[in-house]
């Protein structure tokens, strides 16, 4: 019951459940007062005794941590009656889920704790040498490694650029680390495992590590994500299917970081560019979470915002992958986004791009695109240690390329700063029979759609102007060169 209705959506709000590890629940008001922040005010002062009752002054992690332990040592960790597990969680002031009845008669189960960083390493620690203990007193004479799962968006850069950043930790922690290979992943499935194997002090270590390393990633792209809530005007980012719907980076900034225990669902829901939503598909309407009042205000006066043109650049090789057998995956990526996408002819026999031509708000911009990189990446046409990064194009207005550019490149090396990106007006472009020109924009998902969105505000930013000169001379302005 707890996970069927853990992340239910039901009139905008998403349903968070979770145990009561003591005695009978006080009165709780919080889902009665979606904007305030989840384990504080509402609820007052934790109870004494329970878990949470110390952990509250420290930060709680978004992201929990995941554990593979083998099956024959989930009753030692739990203990007699839960004394084990118990003990564990008051000396870590964690929460931890053992999901004993996820693949029933697996070798391994999963374990989520949540906590502050150092209460999950904390925990990760107990919980290995209990299993050490159980393995000598049961004459288990296996190498007990420890098994950490992480969302296959993160594992690039944990990698790092050739390998680095594994084996700075290897090196730093006198381990050994592997990485379950991409075709283990599944949608549904979309974490890989990373074993690392040492002494336990040495795994300990290297847990800290890897951890960081997910931690910042995670928090890198939901500031990301968050950029894009004030970028596009009513964007429902829980309508995208790019991160949990019970998310703490959803809600505006205002609203605060809610505590990963209550936050975060016993399954780790997936997030990431890589999962088609796990609910509701692209009918969703643009007036979603994004709470901001000019926000509501604008959805409320433009319902249907502008559409958009974007050609994207993919491997001529991945083409297949994208309109799927007999079109049904580039059929359910239009539905699923509520975009049209076309997939240009390919301009010679030799051409190693093709291009995707997306036209959309921007809503189904960032779902189109977000799932094609994805799609991508599963695919294995980007290396396991390779970033995603494509190019895409937007046609502007001739008249609007030099407020792109800026005096003397300035606004372009700033957007190139601040997104990421690779921004580019190439120069002595012949504008097309409409007066277009074409902004190149090359980058990581994040990056390209921060870019695009940056370039449509100056777009925008030029058309009001001119609609404004335009009203007030009371005749068209000539566009200028």
């Amino acid at each position: 019951a707890i996970e069927k209705l853990n992340n239910y959506q039901l009139e905008s709000y998403s349903l968070r459940v979770t145990y009561i590890p003591d005695e009978m629940a006080t009165q709780q008001t919080s889902q009665q007062h979606p904007q305030g922040r989840r384990g504080f005010n509402q609820r007052g002062q934790p109870r004494q005794g329970s878990p949470g009752a110390t952990a509250r002054p420290k930060q709680q992690s978004d992201v929990p941590l995941r554990m593979l332990v083998p099956t024959q040592f989930v009753g030692a960790i739990i203990g007699k009656e839960g004394a084990t597990i118990r003990n564990i969680t008051k000396q870590t002031q964690s929460k931890i889920d053992i999901h004993r009845k996820e693949n029933a008669g697996a070798a391994e189960k999963p374990i989520t704790i949540h906590s502050t960083p150092e209460g999950c390493s904390a925990a990760c620690k107990m919980i290995m040498e209990i299993m050490q203990k159980e393995a000598q007193d049961t004459k288990f004479t296996e190498e007990i490694p420890l098994k950490i799962l992480a969302h296959n968006n993160f594992v690039g850069r944990l990698i790092g650029k050739e390998g680095r950043n594994l084996k700075k930790i290897e090196q730093d922690t006198d381990t050994k680390i592997t990485i379950s290979p991409l075709q283990d992943l599944t949608l549904y499935n979309p974490e890989r495992t990373i074993t690392v194997k040492g002494s336990i002090d040495a795994c300990a270590k290297a847990e800290e590590e890897i951890m960081k390393k997910i931690r910042e990633s995670y928090e890198n792209d939901i500031a990301a994500m968050n950029l894009q809530a004030h970028l596009i005007p009513g964007l429902n980012l829980n309508a995208l299917g790019l991160f949990p719907p019970s998310s703490p980076g959803m809600p505006p900034p205002s609203v605060g970081v809610a505590p990963a225990a209550t936050a975060a669902s016993s399954s780790y829901p997936p997030f990431g560019v890589s999962s088609y939503p796990p609910y509701g598909g692209g009918g969703h309407s643009l007036g979603g979470t994004c709470n901001h009042p000019q926000n509501s205000q604008v959805s409320h006066k433009k319902q249907q915002p502008e559409s958009e043109t974007v050609h994207l650049f993919i491997p001529a090789l991945a083409v297949g992958a994208i309109i799927g057998k007999q079109g049904q995956h580039i059929k359910q990526l239009s539905r699923f986004a509520g975009a049209s996408i076309k997939i240009a002819p390919a301009e010679g026999p030799e051409a190693k791009q093709r291009m995707v031509i997306i036209t959309g708000p921007p809503e189904a911009q960032f779902k189109a695109q977000g799932r094609i990189y994805g799609k991508l990446k599963e695919e294995n046409f980007f290396g396991p240690k390779e970033e995603v990064k494509l190019e895409a194009h937007i046609k502007v207005p001739s008249y609007a390329a030099g407020r792109v550019i800026g005096k003397g490149g300035k606004t372009v090396n700033e957007l190139q700063n601040l997104t990421s990106a690779e921004v580019v007006v190439p120069r002595d472009q012949t504008p097309d029979e409409s007066d277009q020109v074409i902004v190149k924009i090359t980058g990581h998902f994040y990056a390209s759609q921060l870019a695009q969105r940056k370039i449509q505000e100056i777009l925008a930013q030029v058309r009001r102007q001119q609609q404004q000169k335009t009203a007030q001379s009371g005749q068209p302005q000539p566009r200028r060169k």
